[in-house]
């Protein structure tokens, strides 16, 4: 595993706070912080979705970690909402 410098943390998360914010503009709701934790956590559930399913986004990389976020964030507010009630 590569460390993770602090240029490479910054664009993680702001790709993050993107994926959240996008994920809440179709599921609605959030706020600063759930747009950051929704879409970190969708970088992972995404990415490990897209993984399983094997698609790859051939396009621009970051476009891609985005789009991926995207729909890991999405499934992540859909199952938090189901879990609250």
């Amino acid at each position: 595993m590569g460390r993770m410098d602090t240029r490479s943390l910054v664009i993680f998360l702001v790709i993050g706070l993107v994926a959240g914010w996008l994920a809440s503009l179709i599921v609605g709701g959030g706020g600063l912080i759930t747009y950051l934790i929704s879409g970190v956590i969708g970088a992972f559930v995404g990415g490990w979705l897209f993984s399983v399913l094997k698609i790859n986004l051939n396009l621009n990389p970051i476009v891609a970690q985005i789009i991926t976020s995207t729909v890991g964030a999405i499934i992540v507010l859909i199952i938090a909402r189901l879990i609250a009630g």
